[in-house]
């Protein structure tokens, strides 16, 4: 099938398979005259792929574990081939990492808001209502 099909099959844009193909997550056939040939199980590939950006991984790591995922009746499922759960681990810590800097900002945030003394990394700051 043409990149337009798979693009209206799975709902991505013919850009992001582009994109998909030149990191080497999708690798179509080509015709005779050049223009890309996708299989059907492409479609399967590219929601797996989908399913991994959506939940932070980026497409370098994408290529080294997408064959860990598998799509099924219940959706995409990762086994957890050897250094995926190390990947997942260090995602989830930077993300604990921005959670806690977006809490503090929110803090800081918070007590500008109501006039009260803030403290920053540099030094802490008065504000008084107006």
């Amino acid at each position: 099938m043409r990149i337009s099909r798979l693009a209206v099959l799975t709902g991505v844009s013919a850009r992001a398979l582009r994109h998909y193909e030149d990191r080497g997550l999708l690798v179509p056939a080509r015709d005779p005259n050049g223009y890309r040939a996708y299989a059907e199980t492409d479609v399967l590939r590219v929601a797996r792929i989908r399913t991994m950006i959506a939940a932070g991984l980026g497409t370098a790591v994408i290529h080294r574990y997408l064959d860990c995922a598998t799509s099924g009746e219940d959706g995409v499922v990762l086994e957890m081939c050897p250094g995926l759960r190390a990947e997942l681990d260090a995602l989830a810590e930077r993300l604990d990492a921005e959670e806690a800097r977006i809490r503090r900002t929110r803090q800081r945030l918070a007590a500008l808001a109501s006039a009260r003394t803030v403290s920053s990394p540099a030094s802490p700051v008065t504000v008084r209502g107006a």
